[in-house]
């Protein structure tokens, strides 16, 4: 690894006299050979190593013959002093003004006669020190800088046309407000023009109901004018802190507040905003958009944008026609701690530039119908969630969210549908409540009685343990019309293995639940028929009735009776109408329940479509009727023995094994 004093060394030695030139490529050589064998570098090391990539790109320039100098021996310092004392960023800058005053004392480099290509590498060198592209180094014999003149006074008609030229506004349908504007008016600029843009531009914006703002073509303008833009889209009060500016060659930050008073009326904050963006989209019409964006004021549209700068000077170096381009001054965004600058600002909603505008008004157009949407959904909540008291509450909580505008920043349907379903579930903690697609159900399938006993075998899995314990499991319950036709067919493939057992395991760990049909003809199997029990009392909110569940008196196959043992296995995916089979086995004490609490589900939910749209609502509208609160639903059911789900079944058999054992 090289030291310090390595670097040094070879600068030193590079920079002590002119080194001929057929002794290049022998030292380009050997700095190749040195450098290839360094390892982890230090940040003194990798500061020395930037500046030895600047001095070596200045030295090792090939073929180039060097006769006589042509450019002044301060160059290097000069140009050395200007990024010193004006480049925006000088935490990048320690210690490199003693390393490139070292490598300036060589006048070879100087030799090269072409002013230009003595630039470009002068460009390339520093710009790889500093690591940014936007410091560049050029030589212009002929440059004449450009002075911006006051703007003079002029008549108001031509004043309209010039406003009228550089803004371009249109209403587009749905009373869609559109403007352009491709250069960022200053303060003074604003002042002269203010009342002329309030009564062209503005009022005809302000009676729109939602504004895009397209800053695609927007690659000029002046750091004054941010407040101004920034302030008609947010409150007069308080006074907000936009952004703060740091200026070099000052060293002052400057804080950019919202403006308190402006000429003529702010657009609402209820209203969308959406600023188009792209890849030409640059400077302080990048700070616009990162404000706005960061202040959860505009969406933007587009693509990323350039990564420019709030300020970029050009300064000569000394008495030479070489110049030094850089960024003065940079933005630092008081929400973020961060900045847009060369990284560029990044989309909410990234397309290409052309597809912004057409995207633009398709969020809009969604947005105006949230309110629709969420009152709608409120409504349907209220009036159908099983728990009234807690269809209530989430109905008015949701209400709420609307006003707050928390779906006020939605981009498509699809986003609209997941904030929905998870404020949803976060207000009511109910998962079953949520939106849904209301998919058909496909037509019953025509089965062969192979078919069907196929079918049957991989839904359901038996076995006979040690001391007669007979297994079942199954992981989802079908809906009686549809099992009833081949309950003939699982009572012999399935059933009948371990009917005859002397006690039985029924492994629910990986039952999701399904239709609630067919509980009662399951429960009846492990009750008596000489008297019908009562199992359940089911409550539907929509139409007020509670209907009773019952056992039944007759079934296709043999009951395995009340006498014989029960374990039943759950997990905490265990839910839906399996947990009301667990919930009625453990209330009526014909069950030990072994494993984890179960999922906290619901019984199963019907699918409403929220008015005309093409959003649905699953919602929850049965529930066991308790007068103590929820049986089930959101809880779950807490066993009598817990244990992990993946030891349930061996916690099972050795209960049995110690009972059923001791018995022989």
């Amino acid at each position: 690894m090289w030291s310090e004093s390595s670097y040094k060394r070879v600068i030193r030695n590079l920079t002590a006299k002119p080194v001929p030139l057929v002794k290049r490529p022998v030292l380009r050589r050997r700095l190749s050979t040195q450098t290839s064998t360094s390892c982890t570098l230090t940040f003194s090391e990798t500061r020395m190593a930037k500046t030895l990539f600047l001095v070596t790109s200045l030295l090792l320039l090939g073929d180039v013959s060097f006769l006589h100098a042509s450019f002044p021996p301060s160059l290097i310092e000069d140009m050395a002093k200007i990024v010193m004392d004006n480049y925006c960023s000088p935490e990048k800058l320690v210690g490199m003004k003693e390393d490139i005053a070292a490598a300036s004392n060589n006048t070879e480099v100087l030799s090269i006669p072409d002013g230009e290509s003595l630039a470009n590498i002068l460009s390339s060198g520093v710009q790889t020190t500093v690591s940014d592209p936007r410091l560049k180094v050029s030589y212009e014999p002929n440059y004449v800088p450009v002075v911006h003149p006051e703007m003079p006074p002029l008549p108001a008609e031509q004043l309209v046309a010039v406003l009228q030229t550089s803004i371009k506004l249109d209403l587009l349908e749905g009373n869609i407000g559109y403007m352009r504007i491709d250069h960022i008016l200053g303060e003074e600029v604003a002042d002269k023009v203010g009342p002329l843009l309030v009564d062209l531009v503005w009022n005809k914006i302000l009676p729109t109901s939602a504004l895009i703002f397209d800053l695609r073509y927007t690659s000029s303008g002046d750091l004054s004018g941010i407040p101004y833009i920034v302030s008609y889209f947010t409150e007069a009060e308080p006074v907000i802190h936009i952004d703060s500016i740091y200026d070099r060659p000052s060293n002052t930050t400057t804080k950019l507040l919202s403006m308190s008073t402006l000429l003529g009326e702010r657009y609402s904050v209820s209203k969308p905003l959406i600023i188009l963006t792209s890849k030409n989209t640059k400077g302080i019409a990048e700070d616009v958009a990162y404000c706005l964006q960061n202040l959860k004021r505009a969406t933007v549209v587009g693509e990323k944008t350039a990564g420019g700068s709030v300020k970029i000077d050009k300064f000569k170096v000394g008495d030479t026609d070489f110049y030094v381009t850089l960024p003065t001054a940079k933005s630092i965004n008081p929400i973020t701690g961060s900045t847009w600058e060369l990284t560029g600002v990044s989309p909410d909603v990234e397309v290409d530039a052309e597809d912004a505008l057409a995207t633009a008004i398709r969020i809009i157009n969604l947005r105006a119908q949230v309110p629709a949407i969420i009152e709608e959904s409120a409504s349907l909540i209220a009036n159908n969630y099983a728990f009234e008291s807690i269809g209530a509450d989430v109905a008015e909580k949701l209400r709420e969210l609307q006003a707050n505008g928390e779906f006020s920043t939605v981009v498509c349907k699809e986003g609209l549908e997941t904030k929905l379903s998870a404020d949803l579930q976060t207000l009511s903690g109910d998962k079953s409540l949520k939106t849904t697609t209301n998919t058909p159900a496909l037509p019953p399938m025509e089965y062969s009685p192979e078919m069907y006993i196929e079918l049957i075998k991989i839904s359901f899995h038996t076995d006979v343990f040690e001391n007669n314990i007979g297994y079942l499991r199954f992981d989802m319950f079908g809906d009686f019309e549809e099992v009833k036709p081949i309950a003939q067919i699982i009572v012999e493939h399935v059933w009948n293995k371990v009917v005859n057992t002397d006690a039985m395991i029924v492994d629910l760990r990986n039952n999701l639940g399904g239709p609630t049909t067919a509980i009662a003809g399951f429960c009846s199997y492990f009750f008596d028929g000489d008297k019908q029990i009562v199992l359940d009392k089911l409550y539907d909110r929509p139409s007020g009735v509670t209907t009773e569940l019952l056992t039944l008196p007759e079934l296709t196959g043999v009951r395995y009776g009340s006498k014989k043992s029960l374990i039943i296995l759950t997990s905490k995916a265990t839910a839906g109408a399996a947990e009301e089979f667990v919930y009625i086995m453990k209330k009526l004490g014909r069950a030990m329940i072994v494993g984890e609490t179960t999922a906290g589900a619901s019984h199963p939910p019907k699918v409403f479509p929220v008015g005309e749209t093409n959003v649905f609502l699953s919602i929850p509208t049965v529930h066991s009727d308790t007068s103590t609160g929820p049986a089930w639903e959101g809880v779950g059911i807490t066993p009598h023995i817990p244990a992990a789900a993946d030891a349930a079944l061996e916690v099972a058999k050795g209960i049995f094994n110690k009972h059923l054992g001791g018995q022989q």
